[in-house]
């Protein structure tokens, strides 16, 4: 078991953040938030972590609108190693992240999608799916690779798609569910009992909830 230092990049309210902070809180998460950074400036997820004592920057990305690429990516990894993360966490972070990051900090890049991955990547999952008539829905924690939402599963739980659904509705119940995942797996990623073999991420049972008990 070893402590985590995230860096934590996003782009809005920052609610999957505060999970992550109350979990923290809560001593079911063994790790520290050194930095918060937003492409967007004055972010709420800035003000959340402001308001906790939390180093928190606006990060300039352009001239590039949808990618960290170039003079920025440089800065950002520079930001995150001179704070001494080493696992970074993307917390509705609207931009692709490119190679440069992804070997800075190898195996330690993690998102959080409102879908069951590999279906419905990109832009509103949630909606993806209730348009394409699924019954069941849900939210992926993936280590972040040079695709878009392809990068091996760490966690995954499912949401039953109801019959009078609409996209907030949905969103809304799926929300709940990535506030109990990414503490989840961020817990898996601290107990370091866990192994990459392939594209599968194989740990422990119980190795990221609390009390031992699987919620898988």
């Amino acid at each position: 078991m070893s402590r985590l230092h995230l860096g934590i990049l996003g782009s809005g309210a920052g609610s999957n953040m505060q999970s992550i902070m109350d979990a923290i809180d809560a001593g079911t998460l063994d790790a520290e938030i050194k930095i918060v950074m937003a492409d967007v400036e004055g972010a709420k997820i800035l003000e959340r972590a402001s308001k906790r004592g939390i180093k928190a920057m606006h990060l300039d990305c352009s001239p590039w609108k949808t990618k960290l690429e170039g003079e920025a990516e440089d800065r950002c990894i520079e930001i995150l190693k001179r704070e001494g993360v080493d696992t970074v966490a993307l917390a509705g972070f609207m931009r692709i992240v490119k190679p440069k990051l992804l070997a800075a900090f190898p195996q330690r890049v993690v998102n959080i999608h409102p879908a069951l991955l590999p279906a419905f990547p990109g832009v509103a999952g949630w909606k993806q799916a209730l348009d394409y008539g699924c019954k069941v829905a849900g939210v992926t924690v993936h280590f972040v690779d040079a695709g878009t939402d392809t990068g091996p599963i760490i966690v995954q739980k499912a949401v039953p798609v109801l019959d009078g659904d609409t996209p907030e509705s949905l969103h809304a119940r799926i929300q709940i569910q990535e506030h109990l995942a990414y503490p989840e797996a961020l817990r898996i990623l601290a107990s370091g009992e866990w192994r990459m073999e392939g594209r599968r991420v194989r740990y422990r049972d119980g190795a990221g909830t609390e009390g031992g008990r699987s919620s898988m």
